[in-house]
């Protein structure tokens, strides 16, 4: 009689950029299955990046502002619950970064779902949590404005991430 064997469970990794500018923050607004949400530029992790290159990409997917990650601000994890039947119960293991922000690529269309960017002070996002997509927005920004800073090579990526499976 053989054993089934359980489902792994896998977190799914995402990254964010924390683009701060004259006291405000980089968001965006986006149309989620719950409505318009906030959150930092952020998504998934995609095959053969790093979480830095990920973090470029996925900015530049959604603000069209190039983004150089210079600092990685911590990595989080979070749990999504079902908003609705038969919507799936989701860990996220989140990895923020903290950069700077580069050329803005003028007529680049936004990610689906990207409805514009929009600049936020610490206080206005405190003030909107009843938005955010991620419950996870708002402690990266607090933790960058603390002043938590750690190396990019603190996060290693072996040689193998870039081979094609």
């Amino acid at each position: 009689m053989s054993k089934a064997r359980p489902t792994r469970w896998k977190p799914n990794v995402t990254v964010a950029a924390v683009i701060e500018r004259d006291g405000r923050f980089l968001l965006v607004e986006e149309q989620a299955g719950d409505g318009l949400r906030l959150n930092t530029p952020a998504g998934h992790l995609d095959p053969g990046e790093s979480p830095a290159e990920g973090c470029a990409r996925e900015t530049l997917e959604e603000t069209a502002h190039h983004f150089t990650p210079t600092a990685l601000i911590g990595i989080y994890m979070a749990r999504s619950r079902p908003v609705a039947e038969g919507s799936e119960d989701v860990t996220y293991m989140r990895f923020a970064y903290c950069g700077t922000l580069g050329a803005f690529e003028e007529g680049r269309a936004l990610d689906d779902g990207i409805v514009r960017t929009l600049w936020m002070t610490p206080e206005e996002i405190r003030a909107s949590v009843a938005r955010h997509r991620s419950p996870l927005l708002l402690q990266c920004i607090e933790d960058y404005l603390a002043g938590q800073r750690h190396p990019l090579e603190l996060v290693h990526v072996d040689a193998t991430v870039r081979v094609a499976p």
